[in-house]
């Protein structure tokens, strides 16, 4: 059975995500390790640090992952973006290794009406220069993406092309991120069409290089290209389709997290995990 967790806050101090997790029951965890609508956030202090690893070590096994900040756009056509951008996601990558976080993922940015050709080409410069910079362990994953606008990262042949011109490889993977490929056009609800769409990511990027995913359903139909997340089995996808990805026996160690919305009481977490454990019964066979 996968690892099923939730991306939680970090209100009140990173290590309280640990108490966050373990309230809805989760076994992965997705933070943010600062403010993800700040360009400018302050070091971490060697007390943070601490009590973090401290809660780390309490919940044993669990695997974490940090989410790059939303205004990072490592693709972008504007020279002081693109600089503050390639600034901004080293910091992410340092942070990641002084807290000892495997994964840190990332969307492939926009390419602001250039093409995608130009887009992915500036993203591919602009990471390999943050990876440079940084000297982190940290992986970084590449999130598929929904396909909005300009944005990059929505066709599985765009992932590949980063891996692939990067300097780095090696230190670069993927993220699944179930309602952004649905919304794209990638069908899952079927077995047929499931079996389909991963035979197609395993032929562009490879299986080996999927490490982490985000479990959510979507408000809008296949193909629509817009990213709005929905309750477990509540959306477009329904239950048939995360029941395909859950019963998958090559992700079977793999790490997934919940993206969906949610209150204070965090109820919704328990409630989507829940729904989840519910659909693991009969291997797929791939």
């Amino acid at each position: 059975m996968p690892y099923l967790g939730a991306h939680e806050s970090v209100g009140k101090g990173l290590h309280l995500a640990f108490d966050r997790i373990a309230r809805v029951g989760g076994e992965a965890l997705q933070i943010f390790t600062r403010n993800q609508r700040q360009w400018y956030p302050k070091p971490l202090t060697r007390q943070e640090v601490d009590e973090f690893t401290k809660a780390r070590n309490e919940h044993g096994d669990m695997i974490v992952a940090s989410h790059g900040s939303y205004l990072i756009n490592l693709a972008s056509n504007k020279n002081d973006l693109q600089a503050k951008s390639i600034e901004s996601f080293t910091g992410e990558l340092q942070r990641c290794h002084e807290l000892r976080i495997p994964f840190l993922v990332i969307h492939p940015g926009s390419h602001g009406g250039d093409g995608v050709e130009a887009g992915l080409d500036r993203f591919v410069s602009a990471l390999d220069e943050a990876l440079e910079r940084a000297e982190s362990q940290t992986m970084v994953l590449l999130e598929t993406t929904a396909g909005q606008g300009t944005s990059l990262g929505s066709r599985f042949e765009e992932l590949a092309y980063i891996r692939g011109h990067s300097r780095y490889p090696e230190k670069i993977g993927a993220c699944l991120d179930t309602c952004h490929i649905f919304a794209a056009g990638y069908d899952i609800r079927s077995e047929a069409d499931y079996l389909r769409t991963m035979d197609n990511f395993d032929r562009q990027v490879g299986l080996e290089h999927l490490h982490f995913f985000h479990l959510n359903d979507s408000k809008k139909e296949l193909g629509s290209r817009v990213d709005r997340h929905e309750h477990i089995g509540q959306g477009c996808i329904g239950l048939e389709g995360f029941r395909n990805l859950l019963n998958d026996t090559r992700f079977a160690h793999h790490s997934m997290t919940l993206e969906t919305p949610k209150g204070e009481d965090l109820r919704e977490d328990i409630e989507n995990l829940a729904r989840l454990r519910e659909l693991v019964e009969q291997p797929l066979a791939p």
